[in-house]
This record gives C-alpha cells, structure tokens and sequence, in this order.
C-alpha cells in the first residue's frame, strides 16, 4: 500500500491514508500531510457535472489511494445517502452580492457533519484489515462534539470521548451533547476552556503510560477534530461544489478565480479551502474571518502568533480559540515542506506561547490570505442588517463570515455559513432586539422570523433527557479515557 502520509515535523514518518486515519495524530506530535498533495489536479469541467457525492469520489479517491472503489464508494453513500436535509447536501444562496455556501444541513446543525458523518465510515472500513479497536478523544469548542457523537454513535469496535468547556459552548450546543444516546460515547465537561481541553488531548495521544496501555488492550487512540486527515479532506469538497454552483447559475466562466470568506477558530475549515486550491481549484483570495479571539489576524497581519493573551467568551463559541492546530498544516505547504521550521515553530508554541515565522513566508501567505475580525457588537449588527436588508438569518459565526466577505474587495465571494441560526437562536434574537426567556423557548420564537423550519434535531432536544452531566478537570481527563478504554472491551 501507498504511504503517502508523512508527519509536518518529520518527513520519514510515512503512513498510508488508512494508517494516518487510525493514528489520528503523529507519533512526534505532528499533523499527517501527504507532500505532493498539488500533484493531484482536479478537472473542473467534470466536477461541474457530477453531483455531490460523485464529486466526493472523484475527489477523494486520489487522497485515499488505499480504499478501494467498492470501500469508498459504500463510505460516502452511508454518509450522504440520507442524513442531509438538503439535496445538494451544501446549498449556496445569494444574498447581497455575497454568496452564502450552507454548510448546516446535516444531523447536527453545523459544518462539521460533512465530514463527521463520513470520518466514521472511513474509519470502520481502515479497522476492518486488523482485530483492532478504536478509542476516539476529542476536545469541542461547540459543534465538532456532537457531529462526532451523532457520527461514532454505536459504531462497532469504535468508542468516543468527548470533552467541552464547562458553560462555554451555547445552551443548544451543551443540550445536543448532554443528551447524545449511544452504548459506546461518553461526553465530560472541563473546568477550563477549548484550548486547555485540546492541549491535554493532544498531549494523551503523545502520553507513553497510556499508550502502552491502550496498545495491551488492543486499543488506538485516535481524534475525530481536524488534526485527523479523515476528517479535514472531506471538507474539500464543498470548495468545489460551490464553485460548481456560480459556475451553473452563470455567475462564472470556467477557470474564473473566486474568493473565499471562512469563519475560523482552529483553521481546518479554511486549509480545506486551500487543499482544493491546491489541487486545481481557482482561488484569488482566502479571507481568514475570526472574533474578538483574533490571534489569527494578528498571525496574518504580523507574522507573529502569540497565544499569550486574555480569552475572550463570545457569542461565536466554536471560534473562541487561541491555539489553531491546523495553522501547522499551512506552514508546512507554504515553507517549502520545511520540517525543521514547523517543530521549531511548534516548539517554540508549547515552551513561551508564541512563535515568529520569517518574512519571507509571511508574505508568501498574505499573498494568498486575507483577515479581519469582528466583536460581538459588529456581529450582532451585522446579524440584524442582513436580516432587515434580506431577510435572510444568520448564526453569530457565519455572520462574520459574511460581514468580512462583504468588506472585501474581491468578486465573486463565498461566505462559508458554518452552523444554523438555530444553534443560538438567543443571540440571534438579542441581535434583532427580540427577547426569550431560554434557548427553547428562543428556538420556537425564531421560526416566526426565519425562512427554514427548526432542524429536526434540534427541535427534538427539548424532550431528550440529559445523560451526561460530569464536570472533571484537565487533570482527571487521562483517568476517564482509561476507564472507557477498558468498557470498549
């Protein structure tokens, strides 16, 4: 089999597609990149033809090489044959001269289903060549938690652990993990926030103690955030399906660029933009859109990321981070594949918080991507003219989104919307100078204003019981995932 894989941090750890979905995280601590990724180049005119989960395949395939056409083929029909609310899986819709690429269509209301109902298809299929089991670890700062549970929900030979910051994600979002059913998942609240949940999950994938014991439990520990190549490369995919679209509807001409304007907290989302960029698909620009979080923007605009400063709590949760793991990914492509730079760069993060990248680099990145950042009052008024002007309602993070994409120079753009409305119908609410007494309650009032109904989903929370109600520190987190190590077998 094909090892194409191979660590950010060293170029000799190589591994096929199957292995680096299994492994999750490298051994050394590095994410999983496959080097010549641009050698791949996708043909537009066949994209424009197909439809989505064809595209899936097509694109997919050269990335997955050890797959079959039968594995994968069955993997991407078992996550998209049914589980979306739309036909088109990620509609676009114009509003303005913005257009708006839904990504909230799925099982759980947000984009990380695209890749999170077919991760775990992905990976049933990479345990069926061993008698392996499967113990997936994964910090949330919001969506990822649920998309992951609903995915991994009794899947065979595969438990999950879930770990959110205690009060920091919205009312819907502790409500849709609280309640996850499932004989195989576990959801733990911690006392700190996303980034001290991340670290230390990405610090027991490293942690030798609990390697040796998952390996004598016939045990791999493994991630279902973006760090897993299973679960960024399938966000590729709806890059080129909206392209696809301005393309059908005469927006574009084939070979046209197009901009990109993506919310971001831990930058998997937007560097699935870049792999489709860099297997063919035309890009002028990358707008890098974040919250009052904007250690991104100060990265974009510097060269310097610096980790050491106040967190800020917002109404765009899933953004309210200050470690962007997938930033190491891009520093990888963009330096030439320079191995000794990246550790020295990551180093550098994990001993004083912050690293600097040479200017040369920088510009080399700003050539291609743009940032700005927008406070919780920008975003509220930007929720409320959107609406006024188009009637159209937006979530606290696809707002900004669209608000830095409306900023922007460039034309034709695409606003990636990244969750429903619905997932904070309080603060959207609030945005419209609307009030509710609960999330529930805000949900019921919000469907008299916006054009899509309440998510099935979503409106079935108010009748689930809550299931998991553990709140445990960053320290006892190694000591549940063994205890759930041991039920797995």
């Amino acid at each position: 089999m094909e090892k194409i894989y191979v660590s950010t941090r060293d170029q000799n750890r190589k591994m096929t597609s199957k292995q680096a979905i299994l492994e999750g995280i490298s051994k050394d601590g590095g994410l999983y990149v496959w080097p010549d990724i641009d050698s791949v180049q996708i043909d537009l005119h066949t994209i424009c033809e197909q439809s989505y989960k064809e595209n899936t395949y097509t694109i997919l395939q050269p990335l997955l090489p050890d797959f079959s056409e039968e594995e994968l083929k069955t993997c991407i029909e078992n996550a998209y044959g049914h589980s979306f609310s739309s036909p088109d899986i990620t509609p676009v819709k114009k509003v303005d001269d913005v257009y708006v690429l839904e990504l909230f269509h799925g099982p759980t209301s947000a984009f990380k289903d695209v890749a999170l109902t077919l991760l775990p298809q992905l990976m049933s299929a990479s345990l069926k060549a061993g008698d392996q089991k499967a113990m997936i670890l994964t910090a949330t700062s919001g969506d990822t938690g649920k998309a992951a549970l609903e995915g991994f929900k009794d899947v065979d030979r595969i438990g999950i652990c879930v770990f959110y910051p205690h009060q920091k994600v919205s009312q819907i979002q502790y409500r849709q993990m609280a309640t996850q059913q499932g004989k195989n998942v576990k959801v733990y609240a911690i006392e700190g926030n996303f980034d001290d949940a991340q670290s230390k999950v990405k610090s027991l994938f490293l942690d030798e103690d609990l390697r040796k014991k998952a390996e004598a439990q016939n045990v791999i520990l493994t991630s279902a955030n973006s760090i897993n190549i299973g679960r960024l490369v399938p966000q590729i995919v709806y890059y080129f399906e909206s392209y696809k679209y301005l393309v059908n509807h005469g927006a574009i001409q084939l070979g046209d660029p197009v901009s990109f304007s993506v919310p971001t907290g831990n930058f998997g989302d937007v560097l699935a933009g870049y792999y489709a960029y860099m297997m063919g698909l035309p890009v002028k620009k990358f707008y890098v859109a974040s919250n009052a979080n904007h250690v991104l923007t100060d990265f974009l605009t510097t060269g310097v990321y610096d980790r050491n400063r106040a967190f800020v709590q917002t109404i765009s949760p899933s953004m309210d981070i200050l470690i962007s793991s997938n930033l190491e990914r891009l520093l990888y492509y963009m330096s030439g594949k320079d191995t000794k730079l990246v550790s020295q760069c990551m180093s550098d993060l994990s001993k004083t918080g912050r690293y600097q990248i040479p200017d040369t680099l920088l510009q080399k990145i700003q050539f291609l991507f743009g940032c700005a950042y927008l406070d919780d009052k920008k975003t509220k008024e930007t929720i409320a003219t959107v609406y006024q002007e188009s009637k159209v309602v937006l979530d606290p993070h696809s707002a900004i989104a669209y608000q830095v994409a409306k900023d922007a120079k460039e034309r034709p753009i695409v606003a990636l919307a990244t969750a429903s409305p619905y997932k904070f119908s309080q603060d959207v609410l609030d945005a419209l100078h609307q009030n509710s007494t609960n999330e529930l309650e805000a949900m019921k009032q919000l469907q008299t204003i916006c054009s899509d109904p309440i998510p099935k989903g979503l409106k079935a929370l108010e009748s689930q019981e809550i299931r998991h109600k553990e709140v445990i520190s960053v320290e006892q987190m190694k000591d549940v995932v063994e205890k759930n190590m041991e039920a797995l077998l």
